[in-house]
């Protein structure tokens, strides 16, 4: 008798690739040829003069940008890990001072703190959303704690109540890494605005996009002008501004071109439009693998929306006695493809492992004791080693047929689990 599962020889549940996930239509066409037919492809100046904020259609995205999040200052950047970097140096951060970030994450949310010569200090994540731990950053906080940086992992916010006040009774700046949340919220807030500042992605594969850029957010009016210096060759800048306090105020181009603020604004008219399919699909995908042996689905926080980036599931080998590898393995072969795991903690990284950033003596890792042992965030890698399986399920271009097929796969491995703890 032929094998049930594809596997082992029956038929797959799938054969064809699933859509691919495409937001950019005839409006940003137009919008980017208008900007071709103006001539003025960017209009920066590094020097204080009206172009120091950058062209026309850069300071309309801001100002669009301000009014859908509700926050007061957004500056546009040339990209998220840009932004990351601006507001660490708008934070003040220095030379020895430690920031406490995600292990389990992009590495650009951890390297923006050895940039200013910040030590970064991992705290652990939780099993249930991924992000950071409220209380594994309290046990991390030093008296040289100077920010923390959080990011909405998957799409999911953290519990940004609790770490905010946690801070502000230190005195210490939070910066929210909102990459993978644009549209998420927590307790009616956008994801982006809960904390001092916050950064936004427009990467090609994220929520919306115009290819390359970032956008960070703010209240405050001297972060702000900070993180706009520093975007646009501030050391050059603050004489003529009258600026005073010009520490970190060492700029770069960081930058967004005004043919990628044209596409960005037109991305930003389709978010509410492109993330409530994601939640949609989330919920019949959750519904449908609901009691499955082993899996369990995404879990939202109590008054948060997810934004589902991507879809994660939390995969137990022993529930169901077959390794999270062997079970990928099974599901491909039904035409459903799972990534295990995110990315290898960000601490056993070379650069963390070998403690070398700048030059050859250990700058910043010098300046401190930083612990980056394997066992450092023991949640963080049983979820990387043994458990998150993630998968780009939830687009708005995934129809019904589609998820369910998704749906489908997935309980036959778990129905038919017996086949492969055979092998």
């Amino acid at each position: 008798m032929m094998a049930k599962l594809a596997i082992n020889g029956g038929k797959p549940v799938r054969t064809s690739p699933f859509p691919a996930y495409v937001t950019i239509g005839e409006e940003e066409k137009r919008a980017a040829m208008e900007v071709l037919d103006s001539t003025v492809l960017s209009k920066f100046l590094g020097t204080w003069s009206a172009d120091f904020y950058g062209g026309p259609r850069v300071q309309k995205l801001e100002r669009e940008w301000e009014a859908h999040f509700g926050i007061r200052h957004a500056v546009a950047m040339n990209s998220a890990t840009s932004g990351l970097y601006a507001a660490v140096g708008a934070a003040g951060v220095g030379p020895g001072d430690e920031v406490i970030v995600s292990p389990y994450t992009m590495a650009a949310s951890a390297t923006a703190a050895v940039i200013y010569g910040g030590i970064p200090v991992f705290a652990d994540i939780d099993p249930d959303t991924f992000c950071l731990s409220p209380q594994s950053i309290r046990e991390r906080i030093t008296d040289k704690t100077r920010a923390i940086i959080v990011v909405d992992i998957f799409g999911h916010p953290a519990e940004m109540d609790e770490i905010m006040e946690l801070a502000r009774s230190r005195g210490i700046v939070v910066i929210e890494d909102a990459a993978q949340a644009p549209g998420a919220k927590y307790h009616e807030k956008y994801a982006g605005t809960l904390a001092d500042m916050g950064v936004f992605s427009l990467n090609y594969h994220k929520t919306i996009h115009c290819g390359e850029g970032g956008v960070v957010v703010t209240n405050d009016g001297n972060f702000a002008e900070r993180l706009q210096l520093i975007r646009n060759h501030g050391e050059v800048v603050v004489k003529a501004k009258g600026v005073e306090n010009i520490v970190n105020l060492v700029g770069f181009n960081y930058r967004m071109t005004e043919i990628e603020a044209a596409i960005a604004s037109e991305q930003l008219k389709k978010l509410e439009g492109l993330v409530a399919p994601r939640v949609e699909a989330a919920n019949y995908l959750t519904d449908a693998l609901a009691g499955l042996p082993g899996i369990t689905p995404p879990r939202v926080m109590a008054g948060a929306r997810h934004g589902y980036y991507v879809y994660a599931i939390r995969y137990d080998a022993k529930a169901t006695g077959v390794s999270r590898r062997r079970f990928a393995e099974a599901a491909r072969a039904e035409g459903i493809s799972f990534n295990q795991g995110y990315v290898e903690p960000i601490y056993l990284q070379p650069m963390y492992q070998q403690k070398i950033a700048f030059g050859a003596g250990g700058y910043p890792f010098s300046l401190g004791h930083p612990d980056y042992s394997r066992g450092l965030c023991p949640v963080t890698e049983r979820m990387h080693d043994e458990e998150v399986l993630l998968a780009d399920f939830c687009h708005a271009n995934m129809t019904r047929k589609d998820l369910e097929d998704v749906a489908c796969a997935i309980v036959k491995v778990c129905e038919n689990l017996s086949e492969l703890a055979r092998d």
